[in-house]
């Protein structure tokens, strides 16, 4: 249990506390006093009948902004604490004292705010914030491969949900509906995206906004029928530069829905084996083969489509040598991406309640053989992500071939540009890039909901875009 005079601190103090699995008996007390810069803050630990003390002070620069005094007080405790639980439990995290979600995000912050010069970021993350040498050189060859972000508050990028898979994954979490629950509600759900996309394309005409990158996310959007993504991507008519769409099912991809996708101009997909095995995919509820896998991918590079392919590491049952028999069918495949992504155990996943399966030995080597080898593969990183839950406290990292990057997964991990979100679940993240800040709308989480209330909905992102 975490406490703290500080609200704001809580979830962080609370984050660093998880990854180090922290025992329940122990109870960590933070204090904090403040006059003018200076900071003096208390941490008591305390286990079992003993209790410990530990006190530190730091003062904040008069220059900072108040964003950045406010985000520098916050690191400073959490690197305090890192040091206190790094110590009593002997143990080093990967990414140290790092708690968020985008830690190439982080970096290039520290980058803008001065604190950090781009050349020295690996040593730096390793020596103020006890960032392993692995994961620090990673961040910074990621931003050396992101190179050519554009930031441009006029510049959006437009994100359609579809929140509906053919069955539900055991490690899933995402607010998704099986197909065979919500099959007779698609079609009404497509007049409501409609609905909202032409609301939509009135707010950009007044905000006078671009879309640069269209991405249909899910779920899994190709679980429509054909005439159903027709109708839908008809609707979206933009010149846009990258337009990608979620075929992540394979036994969801077809001849038919490849050729409407690419009527449509949609440039890239992704398929998504997660493995290549075929007892795995049984015991996580995929109801594919390996051989639908090769057999959607064949189809979609005769029809010329640019690729993703995803796998994670980790997978209830997996070894390590069956996660590099994943990475050998993989690479002799040569997707133009892959991301790897690391399990992650959450509330909302039906894994949550079968932990018996998983073993955490061989998740480390697995993420470390799946980057050696991408590189000397010729990919590259380019982009970052962690998730809460994952094991031993690792992340998903996309890699791409030549210069197959993906634009709207830089734009949405970096937060450079505004994001419209459409759809059940979708988000939408307005960013100020000279105000250096963000603020969201979500819209109705489920399907039902968002049909019934999808006047409310464009009227809420009327004013939110206002």
């Amino acid at each position: 249990m975490v406490k703290s005079n500080i609200e704001e601190y809580i979830v962080d103090l609370e984050d660093l506390c998880k990854m180090f699995r922290l025992p329940e008996n122990i109870v960590i007390e933070h204090t904090e006093v403040s006059e003018g810069n200076l900071f003096q803050d208390k941490f008591v630990y305390h286990e079992a009948e003993q209790r410990t003390e530990y006190n530190f002070s730091f003062t904040l620069n008069d220059e900072f902004t108040a964003l950045h005094k406010k985000s520098y007080r916050k690191r400073m405790v959490k690197n305090f604490l890192y040091s206190i639980l790094s110590k009593k439990l002997n143990k080093n995290l990967p990414w140290g004292s790092l708690t968020g979600v985008r830690p190439t995000k982080f970096a290039r912050e520290l980058i803008a705010y001065g604190e950090m010069k781009e050349h020295l970021v690996s040593e730096m993350l390793q020596k103020d914030y006890f960032v392993s040498p692995e994961k620090a050189h990673l961040v910074a060859m990621i931003l050396k491969n992101q190179k050519g972000i554009i930031r441009n508050d006029n510049l959006v990028d437009l994100y359609i949900n579809i929140p509906v898979c053919p069955s539900r994954c055991l490690y899933c979490s995402f607010i998704s509906s099986e197909y065979s629950m919500v099959k007779d509600k698609l079609e009404s759900y497509i007049d409501a995206m409609i609905k909202e996309l032409d609301a939509v394309k009135d707010i950009m005409k007044e905000r006078v906004y671009l879309v640069r990158n269209v991405y249909i996310g899910g779920g899994t959007p190709s679980v429509l029928s054909a005439e159903q993504l027709d109708r839908l991507l008809s609707q979206i008519n933009f010149p846009i530069t990258e337009f990608t769409v979620e075929c992540g099912r394979p036994d969801t991809i077809t001849r038919e829905k490849l050729q409407v996708l690419k009527k449509h101009k949609v440039s890239r997909i992704s398929i998504n084996p997660q493995t290549f095995c075929e007892a795995t995919l049984k015991r996580i509820g995929r109801k594919h083969k390996v051989g639908d896998v090769l057999n959607a991918y064949g189809m979609a590079l005769e029809e010329d489509f640019i690729v993703n392919m995803d796998i994670i590491a980790g997978l209830p049952g997996e070894r390590f040598a069956t996660f590099k028999k994943t990475m050998t069918t993989l690479l002799e495949l040569s997707p133009h991406n892959i991301t790897v992504h690391t399990l992650s155990v959450k509330n909302g996943a039906q894994l949550k309640d079968n932990t018996q399966l998983l073993s955490e030995k061989d998740i480390t080597k697995m993420i470390d053989y799946s980057q050696k080898t991408l590189l000397e593969n010729g990919y590259k990183p380019y982009y970052l992500y962690r998730q809460k839950n994952q094991l031993c406290g690792l992340e998903n990292v996309g890699y791409f071939r030549d210069e197959y990057l993906c634009a709207f997964n830089i734009d949405s991990m970096e937060e450079t540009n505004t994001i419209i979100g459409i759809g059940a679940g979708a988000i939408s993240k307005r960013v100020y890039n000279l105000e250096k800040k963000i603020t969201r709308e979500s819209n109705a989480k489920f399907i039902e909901d968002y049909i019934a209330r999808i006047d409310e909905i464009i009227d809420k992102k009327k004013i939110f875009f206002k």
